[in-house]
């Protein structure tokens, strides 16, 4: 196969390809993605009777983790929009906030729900309320978005509990404490920063307000109509993240193997949760729905179809992308520059996560790498942990099989996905790093540091 700087320049010739495809010549994104792999990899000449396996690797494996939650998102989102609870619960906040203050509950609420709850899983349950609320305040949809999913991925790349920060903090040797408390320090500005101030300049910038083509779903409901309770409407939407959270929570604190740490870890599992969700807000908001229950789950798993071939084609992309050897060349390369130890974790962790799209395999593969360098340069193990961990936020390309999560399940197209998603992630991820900076640059002051 290919090896060396041509690496490089078939990575980035092949995300051309694969937007030109779907930007300029309006190719529907999922046979875009299977084109693009099979080019990519003759590029790098992958024996032509490995690329299927590779494919279907790439394939199976993303819609492993996150197939079964799409598609039940997908139908409890159809359910709380017939019943009019996303409407309740939209009321409900902007009640208590105000519509010029709903982005930053966005913002909030994505930060916080993404520690506990796996980003796509928080994404695919917040979404239908977030659509209602920007219909209702008439902000238009991508920077509500970006108000979401950037908070979202923020917390998910740098605050414990999630895998990613506790393998780095493992790799790095670093105290769980002290590396939890400066990730909210430093993540926290860096969310406001992508999700909320971004996702404002991009509100400004489009024009009112609903450009959601995916969404299907009725009309706002209207005053005098019934609606669930304000109540069961709220606890519908967070009850599968309740019990994630448990599950997060419990499964740490009880003793392992135990019967309770057995039964809320399956109950706290995303898949498990959603299900139960799912099942609960059918039961719970039928009287609220003017059709049978049966015909609305129909529908919406109909609707996700799409939705699975390409956020698998996504993972489909990334396989090939990853096989081909293009995030280790990058990586051994910059790991022979003589930079600044804080600068080489952030940047190994960002081309690793551009060019194989995954933030979790950035932060293991980076601080894998970097852990055993920090103690003969001198720098901070918690330091460097957090650069590492602030360069998997940003750069999500076409082959991150999230990017098609935020695009598909959020109604937007791809241009609109790199405006919010992508460009406002890479924002936070800066933001993160800078915030790294200027704690370094005060270490002797800090305790842990």
């Amino acid at each position: 196969m290919v090896t060396g700087t041509p690496l490089l320049i078939i990575f980035i010739s092949s995300i051309a390809l694969l937007l030109a495809l779907i930007i300029r010549f309006k190719v529907n994104p999922f046979l875009s993605l299977i084109v693009t792999s099979i080019g990519t990899a003759f590029l790098v000449r992958m024996p032509a009777a490995e690329i299927g396996a590779a494919m279907a690797k790439g394939f199976g494996s993303t819609l492993s983790g996150i197939g079964i939650v799409i598609g039940l998102g997908i139908i409890l989102g159809k359910i709380l929009s017939e019943a009019s609870a996303t409407d309740q619960v939209a009321s409900a906040m902007l009640r208590r906030v105000g519509d010029r203050n709903a982005r930053f509950a966005v913002s909030f609420t994505g930060f916080l729900v993404s520690i506990p709850v796996f980003l796509d899983a928080a994404f695919v349950i917040l979404m239908p309320l977030i659509r209602q609320i920007s219909r209702r305040t008439g902000a238009p949809l991508v920077a509500m978005v970006c108000a979401l999913s950037v908070a979202a991925i923020t917390s998910h790349a740098l605050v414990l509990p999630t895998p990613g920060p506790l393998a780095v903090a493992g790799n790095m040797g670093v105290n769980i404490g002290v590396f939890l408390l400066y990730a909210l320090v430093v993540s926290i500005p860096a969310a406001l920063a992508g999700g909320w101030f971004y996702g404002r300049f991009l509100g400004k910038q489009e024009s009112p307000h609903d450009r959601n083509p995916a969404d299907t779903g009725p009309a706002p409901a209207m005053e005098g109509e019934q609606w669930p309770p304000a109540f069961l409407s709220i606890f519908v939407l967070v009850f599968p993240i309740l019990l994630i959270l448990l599950g997060s929570i419990l499964g740490l604190l009880l003793p392992t193997g135990s019967a309770a740490a057995t039964v809320f870890s399956f109950l706290g599992d995303k898949n498990i949760a959603l299900l139960l969700g799912v099942l609960l807000a059918a039961l719970s908001l039928k009287k609220y729905i003017k059709r049978n229950v049966g015909e609305v789950i129909v529908e919406a798993a109909d609707s996700a179809g799409l939705i699975l071939l390409i956020t698998g084609a996504g993972g489909a992309f990334g396989s090939i992308i990853n096989t081909s050897g293009i995030g280790s060349y990058l990586v051994e390369t910059l790991a022979n520059w003589n930079i600044s130890i804080l600068v080489l974790a952030f940047a190994l962790s960002q081309i690793l996560r551009a060019a194989q799209g995954s933030t979790t395999v950035a932060l293991v593969t980076t601080s894998s790498i970097v852990g055993p360098m920090v103690a003969s340069l001198g720098g901070s193990p918690a330091l460097v942990g957090l650069a590492i961990c602030a360069g998997g936020v940003g750069m999500s390309l076409p082959n991150d099989s999230g990017f098609w999560v935020i695009s598909r399940f959020g109604g937007l197209s791809v241009p609109d996905t790199l405006k919010s998603w992508t460009i406002g992630g890479t924002i936070a991820g800066l933001t993160a790093f800078l915030a790294v900076l200027a704690l370094s640059s005060i270490s002797h002051l800090l305790p842990g540091l």
